[in-house]
């Protein structure tokens, strides 16, 4: 699904259509078309925003999954969220010293893009998309914390029901499921980036879970079987989601 072009884009946003999502007001809506400067589609496997490289432009995303992300040196790779159509990207680069990640597509994207120099114009022209714009930083930083309590203080088994139940939850929120199964691109590899688990560790978590009955995972999709077993497992009992802005 790519993002809809011609004289005023955002009005035809299926995004918009969700209730996941606020609804701006006429102005605000205007304020978004014109920082808008156009679409760009990336390829699953490549790079959205480059971890070593300032990036000119914001992005959200429109379709498609993706995941922010750092490395170390010897090549070892921390996701630290997973990314799915409504998110901001790149905003924490605007209040840190050089580049704090990159985002990598999981699957083919689609993105809006933002030209980075205007943001502060944005602000000054709109407050209200200034608040949601910084509500939406903090909402970022409150799934990493969420990930710290994980990596730290969770058991594998737990660490793997949490994240199931997260994705699954926030998939289905933004209509990204089909008759109860959600759409799932992950391999084993990065449930383990971004659980802090070996490969091996998060192949026999993963089998075990599975033995239980607790979930399914066929050609890409997921499917909760069990879903009140495996929120008590992970500790994961979150309240309804909230519509958020829609930048």
């Amino acid at each position: 699904m790519a993002p809809p072009q011609g004289a005023n884009p955002c009005d035809q946003c299926a995004l918009r259509r969700l209730d996941a999502f606020l609804a701006p007001s006429g102005d605000e809506l205007r304020t978004i078309q014109s920082f808008r400067v156009g679409a760009r589609r990336v390829e699953a496997g490549s790079s959205i925003i480059d971890e070593h490289r300032p990036s000119p432009q914001l992005f959200t995303l429109y379709s498609g999954w993706a995941f922010r992300y750092k490395t170390l040196s010897d090549g070892r790779r921390q996701i630290l969220s997973f990314l799915l159509p409504g998110d901001f990207l790149g905003l924490q680069d605007e209040f840190a010293d050089g580049q704090t990640h990159g985002v990598e597509a999981v699957t083919d994207v689609t993105l809006c893009a933002f030209p980075r120099e205007r943001l502060w114009g944005l602000f000054h022209a709109q407050p209200k998309l200034g608040y949601d714009i910084t509500w939406l930083a903090a909402r970022e930083e409150k799934l990493v914390d969420d990930n710290l309590v994980t990596t730290g203080r969770r058991n594998a088994g737990e660490r793997v029901a949490m994240l199931l139940m997260h994705l699954y939850r926030r998939a289905l929120r933004v209509g990204m499921e089909r008759d109860g199964w959600a759409e799932f691109p992950f391999n084993q590899q990065h449930i383990a980036d971004a659980l802090g688990l070996s490969l091996v560790h998060t192949n026999k978590t993963l089998r075990r879970l599975q033995r239980l009955g607790l979930y399914r995972i066929d050609g890409g999709w997921l499917r909760i079987m069990e879903p009140r077993a495996l929120e008590a497992l992970g500790d994961y009992f979150e309240r309804p989601m909230r519509p958020t802005p829609l930048i």
